[in-house]
């Protein structure tokens, strides 16, 4: 491994020495030093903003973060901007065979090493294999299906593959890995808090859904797109089920990764058979989570490919010629400022509602339903609350986790159960950072000098900041 005194060292004297700065990341993700080595992926792209190795990188550390949708996103770019560049293929390979694309990480690793045979990877050609099975070696080895008029990302082939190995159909009309989920079991009494945003919620989203006729003769129709906004791991996706289960309507969560296709014009035509599987089943709830990838602003992407997913994307939300009535679009993000100003204006994600961290009684009543059915003695959620100041709700399941551990290992000792006390959840939470307070810089940066159309003006009431 680097030195990594050495190498900070030699930056000191050199600070925009950008193989220094990847070797310093190189040398932080080894030592799995993730937030220290974004920051210095991070500093490297401000000398050198379009340096691929530090871009795929940072693809990388956003999936470790779970941020895998935006991950793809951004590898998708550098792929397009840099075709010849191999390790960008390879961690292609390796995120769409995690989500059960076996036949495209084929594609892509086939690419790869086709690039540069260096980047062969084979606990990765071992997975591969293992994911499409293996034919026999006396059936005909055959180039992969083209269709006329279509081109295909990758024409390499490598014969450690068969094309029969791979059961799932690039040109499947049904190849959709996506299904509603029937009536979601949660509703809002299974949220703790937010009840600022539930009250939203109804007025803009639950009433007109319940009340159509009353709603129709003043020329509103019920459904359209709603944006949820805010820090991250404070309950969006969970209020959005919670939307679905109160109207008593399908839930649909879709990702990016679920959306973006290998070939040409296949994106497009997912994204269209997810709004029609909606409009065929409606009532219905559709989730987009960070939609910020799948709504980037325009004059940030460089691929024709992105531009015309998002032209796509507006289309299919114009519920004027999409006929959206009884479809309620829902997209969370933690970076309303990425998205292209079009998804903004009427008709679209025309609603923004501000999700922010839980409040003290709010953290209250989360810590009780996180309690519920384990073995937890001498719980005082009230005292645990005032100590959680700024947590999220993922943080608060962080805390939680982390004293049930510690728990678990004295139980594995004794073999008898030992209960979770207030003491290990308080312990926990001295080991646990508020991960709002960062979110909080950033978005309040926005909310003072990019909020002409007082779009982020929640943030600042919630911040106290008059402006």
């Amino acid at each position: 491994m680097a030195d990594i005194p050495s190498l900070k060292q030699a930056l000191a004297f050199s600070p925009e020495n950008v193989p220094l700065l990847l070797m310093l990341g190189e040398a932080y993700l080894e030592q799995f030093s993730l937030e220290e080595a974004r920051e210095t992926y991070e500093m490297a792209l401000r000398v050198d903003p379009s340096n691929p190795h530090a871009r795929v990188q940072m693809a990388r550390l956003l999936d470790l973060d779970g941020r895998g949708s935006e991950a793809i996103l951004r590898l998708e770019q550098v792929c397009a901007e840099y075709p010849n560049y191999a390790q960008a293929w390879v961690l292609r390979a390796s995120f769409s065979l995690n989500e059960k694309r076996a036949r495209e990480a084929r594609e892509f690793y086939e690419r790869a090493i086709s690039l540069d045979p260096t980047v062969r990877n084979e606990e990765l050609l071992k997975r591969i294999r293992q994911a499409g099975g293996q034919r026999s070696a006396e059936e005909p080895r055959e180039p992969a299906p083209q269709r006329n008029g279509e081109r295909q990302a990758s024409a390499f082939y490598d014969p450690e593959f068969d094309d029969d190995d791979f059961d799932d159909d690039p040109f499947d009309d049904n190849d959709l890995e996506i299904e509603f989920e029937q009536r979601p079991n949660v509703d809002f009494e299974r949220v703790g808090g937010m009840e600022s945003v539930k009250e939203d919620i109804r007025m803009k989203i639950l009433y007109p859904m319940e009340n159509r006729e009353l709603f129709e003769a003043y020329g509103k129709k019920a459904g359209g797109g709603v944006l949820l906004y805010g820090p991250p791991g404070c309950g969006k996706t969970l209020i959005s089920r919670a939307t679905a289960g109160e109207i008593k309507a399908k839930f649909l969560s879709v990702g990016l990764h679920q959306i973006l296709d290998m070939w040409i014009g296949k994106s497009e035509e997912k994204l269209h058979e997810i709004f029609e599987m909606a409009r065929r089943n409606a009532p219905a709830v559709l989730f987009f989570d960070e939609v910020d990838a799948l709504a980037a602003d325009r004059k940030d992407m460089r691929s024709s490919a992105g531009r015309t997913l998002i032209n796509q994307f507006l289309a299919e939300l114009d519920s004027d010629s999409s006929k959206n009535d009884g479809v309620l679009v829902l997209g969370a993000t933690n970076a309303p400022w990425h998205l292209d100003s079009a998804f903004l204006r009427p008709g679209r994600f025309d609603r923004l509602i501000f999700v922010p961290p839980p409040d003290e009684p709010a953290r209250d009543q989360i810590i009780r339903i996180m309690a519920e059915g384990k073995p937890v003695a001498g719980l005082d959620p009230a005292a645990l609350a005032r100590k959680v100041k700024d947590f999220s709700g993922a943080d608060l399941k962080a805390v939680f986790d982390q004293a049930i551990e510690r728990a678990l290992s004295e139980a594995m000792k004794t073999g008898k159960i030992v209960p979770v006390t207030q003491k290990d959840l308080l312990h926990a939470a001295k080991n646990v950072k508020p991960s709002t307070r960062k979110w909080f810089e950033s978005a309040r940066n926005y909310a003072l000098y990019a909020n002409q159309s007082g779009f982020y003006d929640d943030i600042l009431h919630y911040l106290g900041i008059q402006k």
